[in-house]
This record gives C-alpha cells, sequence and structure tokens, in this order.
C-alpha cells in the first residue's frame, strides 16, 4: 500500500511563494600589495654550446620568433620576456605559460638543426630543464663490430 501526500502549491515552489529580498551586490575585493603570479622557465644548454653543437643567440632567436602570445607567433609584447646568461635562456611570462610548450619548442628547434638524434630534453627540476646527450653505451658498440 502506497501513502500519498498532498503538497500545498505554496509549498511545492509554486507562484504563491513570497518573493525573496534581492540579494546585496557583491563588490570586488582587491587586495594590496599582493602581486600577479609570474611563470618563469629555465633551459639550461651548457653541454652542447660548450661543445660548440648548438648556438645560445640562434637559440634565442628561433624562440623569439616561434612563442605564440594570444594564438599569434612572435607577438611577445609585455607579456613574454625571453633573456639568455651564458649558457642559460630564461622565459618569464606575466600570463599562464606552459612549461611542456617551451619542451615542445626546443625539440622543433633540435629537429631543425639536425640535433634530435644526439640531444634530449630532460626537466632536471619542476622550473627548468636542460639539454643532455643520448647515453650510448661502448660495450654494445663494440660486440656488434666483432661479430
Amino acid at each position: 500500500r502506497l501513502l500519498r501526500f498532498c503538497v500545498p502549491a505554496a509549498a511545492a515552489g509554486g507562484a504563491a511563494m513570497a518573493p525573496r529580498p534581492a540579494a546585496a551586490k557583491k563588490t570586488p575585493v582587491h587586495l594590496k600589495g599582493r602581486k600577479k603570479p609570474v611563470w618563469r622557465f629555465t633551459l639550461n644548454l651548457s653541454n652542447p654550446v660548450e661543445d660548440g653543437i648548438l648556438d645560445c643567440s640562434n637559440f634565442e632567436q628561433f624562440l623569439r620568433e616561434k612563442v605564440k602570445v594570444g594564438g599569434k607567433a612572435g607577438n611577445l609584447g609585455n607579456i613574454v620576456q625571453i633573456e639568455s646568461l651564458k649558457n642559460k635562456i630564461t622565459v618569464t611570462s606575466a600570463k599562464k605559460f606552459s612549461k611542456r610548450y617551451l619542451k615542445y619548442l626546443t625539440k622543433k628547434y633540435l629537429k631543425k638543426n639536425n640535433l634530435r638524434d644526439w640531444l634530449r630534453v630532460i626537466a632536471s627540476d619542476k622550473e627548468s630543464y636542460e639539454l643532455r646527450y643520448f647515453q650510448i653505451s661502448q660495450d654494445e658498440e663494440e660486440s656488434e663490430t666483432e661479430d
């Protein structure tokens, strides 16, 4: 046996409900002294630059031309700064910037200059990448030549 309950129209959310008081408008809170977030990533190019394989200034120019801001390549403005100091390149952004995008552009540069077969991009810590050589063991090559 099912019991049926009758609910009055006013309690069911019908038109007979009393109007609610208007909610007070919320004003945005501006905190003084709070800085906008900054994304800063570094690329350590010391190994290939010291060996003369990679040109740091050429790579920096490549990044300036290829980094997209607002869907347009080379449109850095004041949002993204690319600086090189000795064998390190620092990319600083006022807007959200992906570390993965920096890795993608680095791989693209390596492929363009036929260096992708010898160098790889490794995350050395949370905010930096490093270019290292692939580890090729000499024992494997010697055993192949002996056969």
